[in-house]
């Protein structure tokens, strides 16, 4: 409308106050040009800040699943040393049993053996020594006391036993 009426304005004789008004014309026209050089600019400007803020957002992404992909590598790891613990823990617990239930007998078989000493000292009414050592000597001469005395002088060595006699 604005350009039809300055064409009509410029064929036809102007005024002086038709020339005073096409100068107005003329800025409202610059200044709508300038309102859409701006609006373009503010958009061409928004376009690359969005641009940006995808790539931001996308490098941020990245980083949080290669981030997730290295935890769950890590927590893979210990799952394993965990599972490798606990299959350690289950061996030391029956070897423990196993010591347990030998200590166990081991003790009863002690103390029958302290029973059976004691029972022959008593009987023997001393004829029976504990060396040094700990192993049993028969003092009695009496054969009937001792029935092994007939057998020679080396049968009077003390009794003891291998470790490994009591290996299961």
């Amino acid at each position: 409308m604005a350009s039809s009426s300055r064409n009509s304005n410029s064929s036809s004789g102007t005024t002086p106050a038709a020339a005073a008004a096409a100068p107005i014309q003329n800025s409202s026209s610059e200044d709508e040009l300038l309102q859409i050089q701006r609006k373009r600019k503010r958009m061409e400007s928004n376009r690359e800040s969005a641009r940006r803020s995808r790539m931001r957002k996308q490098r941020h992404l990245d980083k949080l699943t290669a981030e997730a992909g290295q935890l769950r590598m890590d927590n893979d790891q210990i799952n394993a040393s965990i599972a490798i613990t606990t299959h350690h823990l289950l061996g030391l617990e029956a070897e423990n049993s196993i010591l347990r239930a030998q200590v166990l007998e081991l003790s009863q078989r002690l103390q029958s053996l302290d029973d059976i000493l004691g029972y022959i000292s008593t009987a023997n009414l001393g004829a029976c020594e504990i060396d040094e050592l700990g192993g049993v000597r028969i003092a009695s001469h009496d054969p009937f006391l001792n029935p092994f005395s007939s057998l020679g002088h080396h049968v009077n060595q003390p009794i003891m036993a291998a470790s490994d006699v009591f290996q299961y």
